[in-house]
């Protein structure tokens, strides 16, 4: 018999049996199932197959049966089979050599694995928590169970529906590809996929899709079969947990209490809601703490609004950008928002002090928040204020450290008689705060005038102190009169016992945590200002004396960078500085370096921040400011606004390191301005100085000053030739004061001190203080100079 043209029959035998219980013919199957030829199968009994303990033969008269038999198999081997016998007909057989039953056997096993299959899909499509889809070949919904997608908007009967008969299309489209695909290829779909139905336009369904390819005994595609789970909790569960941690990453993204704002909105109204907006108090923006009014409430401003549509923000209840709203001490406002299931607030709190609120609102025809979005919220908050907070802190002390700074430096323009000059700041605004750059310009005696610029190693308010305990030194040094590279020597041993002091306070400090086994307390916010490290003292400093008489520029250097020079005829240099090493190394020497300036030149005095492009390529940077400094000169603008010229491009948030500039604009004292004078070392040259000297204030129109000079040249020139002896010089400069100046061959400096009343002498030097604005003495290569300053007349 050739089973082939029965192919839903495959994997069963069939024999056809007589009235005497004998086999007339059986199919290929049965032929392999009882390791038997056809000839040897036909004309033998069942009861001869059968083994001892299984039926022994079929009843004729009876119905079907069905059972299990244990057969002898034609090489000798038994098998256990399932077996069916179907009575042919109706009534008592005529003719028992006709075929009166069909016998229907498999293997037992096989049939086992029938039944279980069987069951399996049975038990599928009762399944009431997986929908279960049987499509065609052409996408067409041939069966479904109960379950499949029961939501709003679904038809009763699906049968030869296809899926855009109800999803909306974007989603159907989507699922569709994705079936064909494993139609054309075979490969089984593993995925998730949302899918809105077209009646409920809402959030939809989070789905988790399986499909496998369905195809024939003959390999012919019949369809495919999907299995639908809805996993739109665990999604959502998801999605709030990323959005707990992006808005959390978002709050600490920046130290700016306004960025952190922006990026909390733009992260809430993606996904999660469709207006989003950060209320914060003002004083969290300054770095202080909210203080609420006297009626207990406290004023909050809109920071941040983000989210669509646009009308969402306007109107009644709206939320426009920089609006203000008072709130109790809970947050709340008055009255109340009635729209709280499309609407959540929550309160910013840390530390026990309210900060702010954040306000998110979905549209009404979109899915009310839920529970859990509201506990979302709620922990969301908590993170954000702490974020917040740390912010604030680091707020409060970035601009406590830039006060610092700036109470530091002098005037960004300052004028004086020997330079106009115009500084320019920029912090790189890291997380470790401002730096250590600084500059000064500290008027010297005779019209000359001392330019400086330093650089302190590291951030924050250490390198703000340090920097302050510098420029003093620098300062006080300066008022000594010292030469540049002498100055930058004492200067280094300062920066020595700096570093030693440090390192003497560190190693206390490393005892002191350890007492007790204690842990020290983490320091709040990024990036906190602490403990200076052992050689955080170091730093450059370049120092620089005009002379406006001479109009010699005398530089020395410690590390820094040296300066540059734009002449009047618009060429630009930088000047030949020998460099000295950074301040803190010790033993090695500075040197000082005299350049001739013309009037009118401008130098730049510079950190290295404005020549570092990151690369290390600092001739790179050193060609482009002279570049800059060139266009500048040439166009004869403001120092002030040439200044903010050769800085611009270069915004602090790509800078590497602070940049500071200084500017200054040479002077010259006309020859005219000065008379000099050398004075035979006799007493009664002095009245000869005396006349001269008037004479020469006359010529000036300074005849106001005339008295009171003579007095003060008189007392010094008399000093001069009485204790030092040798040639005496006198000069007098006319500039924004009046100098006189007297030199001598001597080193010894003068002393002032108060006379007593039997003394018959020491009260020169405290008349000559009394009577001047500004006295002092500077040691010269051939001795000392005491020089004296009066304000001119109005």
């Amino acid at each position: 018999m050739d089973d082939s043209r029965f192919p839903f029959l495959s994997g069963v035998a069939a024999v056809l049996v007589d009235g005497d219980g004998r086999v007339l013919d059986g199919t290929a199957a049965a032929e392999r199932l009882l390791a038997m030829t056809g000839d040897d199968l036909r004309g033998r009994a069942l009861r001869d197959l059968v083994l001892a303990g299984g039926p022994r033969a079929v009843d004729r008269t009876g119905a079907s049966w069905r059972g299990r038999v244990t057969v002898r198999t034609g090489d000798g081997e038994p098998a256990e089979l399932d077996v069916r016998v179907l009575r042919l007909g109706d009534g008592a057989p005529v003719d028992r050599r006709a075929a009166h039953h069909v016998v229907l056997a498999a293997a037992a096993r096989e049939a086992d694995r029938w039944r279980q299959d069987q069951a399996f899909t049975r038990e599928l499509f009762l399944q009431d928590r997986i929908g279960l889809v049987v499509l065609d070949a052409d996408l067409r919904i041939i069966r479904t169970n109960a379950h499949l997608l029961p939501y709003s908007g679904m038809p009763q009967d699906l049968a030869g529906c296809r899926l855009g008969d109800f999803l909306q299309a974007e989603d159907a489209d989507s699922v569709d590809a994705q079936l064909r695909e494993v139609l054309a290829t075979g490969r089984p779909l593993v995925g998730e996929e949302l899918v809105r139905t077209l009646v409920d336009q809402r959030s939809g369904r989070m789905l988790a899709i399986s499909a496998f390819r369905l195809q024939g005994t003959d390999g012919t595609v019949i369809g495919v079969t999907a299995l639908f789970n809805d996993v739109t909790d665990q999604y959502r569960t998801r999605r709030r947990l990323a959005l707990l941690h992006q808005v959390t990453a978002a709050a600490g993204h920046s130290l700016s209490v306004a960025d952190s704002a922006r990026h909390m909105a733009d992260a809430l109204a993606v996904g999660f809601a469709d207006v989003a907006a950060v209320e914060i108090a003002p004083a969290v923006s300054t770095g202080e703490e909210p203080v609420p009014q006297a009626d207990g409430r406290l004023l909050l401003r809109r920071l941040a609004v983000a989210g669509d549509p646009p009308e969402a923000r306007t109107g009644p209840g709206g939320m426009e950008l920089g609006d203000t709203v008072l709130v109790d001490g809970e947050g709340a406002a008055e009255p109340p928002d009635p729209a709280h299931d499309w609407e959540i607030t929550v309160p910013l709190v840390a530390r026990g002090v309210l900060l702010g609120r954040i306000t998110v609102r979905r549209e009404r025809w979109k899915d009310p928040f839920e529970e859990e979005d509201r506990v979302l919220m709620r922990e969301l908050a908590v993170r954000v204020a702490l974020a917040l907070d740390n912010a604030r802190r680091y707020t409060r002390e970035h601009r406590a450290a830039i006060g610092l700074q700036r109470s530091l430096l002098p005037p960004a323009v300052h004028s004086v008689a020997a330079v106009s000059t115009a500084s320019v700041y920029l912090p790189t605004d890291t997380v470790g705060g401002v730096g250590g750059d600084w500059f000064d310009v500290i008027p010297l005696s005779s019209a000359r005038v001392a330019l400086v610029v330093g650089d302190v190693t590291g951030h924050g308010l250490h390198a703000s102190a340090t920097m302050g305990r510098l420029r003093t030194a620098v300062r006080t040094l300066a008022d000594l009169e010292l030469e540049p590279d002498e100055l930058l020597v004492h200067l280094d041993d300062l920066v020595a016992q700096l570093l030693v002091e440090a390192e003497l306070v560190a190693d206390v400090d490393a005892g002191l945590e350890g007492v007790g086994g204690a842990e020290p307390p983490e320091p709040i916010g990024p990036a906190r200002p602490g403990r200076p490290e052992p050689g955080s003292f170091g730093g450059t400093c370049l120092y620089a004396v005009y002379d406006p008489v001479s109009r010699i520029c005398t530089v020395a250097s410690a590390g820094h960078p040296p300066p540059a020079v734009a002449y009047p005829d618009g060429s630009v240099a930088v000047l030949p500085v020998a460099p000295g090493p950074p301040l803190g190394v010790g033993g090695l020497p500075f040197e000082s370096t005299p350049v001739e300036l013309p009037e009118g030149s401008v130098l730049a005095l510079y950190t290295d921040g404005l020549i570092e492009r990151g690369d290390g390529d600092i001739d790179a940077g050193t060609a482009e400011l002279l570049r800059r400094l060139a266009a500048v000169r040439s166009l004869d603008v403001p120092l002030r606004e040439a200044g903010q010229r050769l800085v611009a491009g270069l915004p602090p948030t790509r800078l590497h390191d602070d940049v500071t500039l200084l500017l200054a604009r040479t002077k010259a004292v006309p020859p005219a301005d000065t008379a000099v004078w050398s004075v035979d070392p006799d007493p009664a040259a002095v009245a000869k100085v005396r006349e001269d000297a008037t004479a020469t204030l006359e010529e000036w129109g300074l005849t106001e000053l005339a008295f009171t000079t003579e007095l003060v040249l008189s007392e010094l020139v008399t000093n001069a030739i009485r204790y030092a002896g040798g040639p005496v010089l006198v000069r007098l400069i006319r500039a924004d004061t009046l100098t006189c100046e007297v030199s001598d061959g001597s080193s010894t400096q003068p002393r002032m001190r108060r006379a007593r009343l039997t003394d018959e002498g020491g009260r020169g030097l405290y008349l000559v203080a009394q009577l001047t604005s500004r006295w002092g003495s500077r040691y010269t290569a051939s001795g000392k100079t005491i020089w004296t300053e009066q304000e001119l007349p109005e």
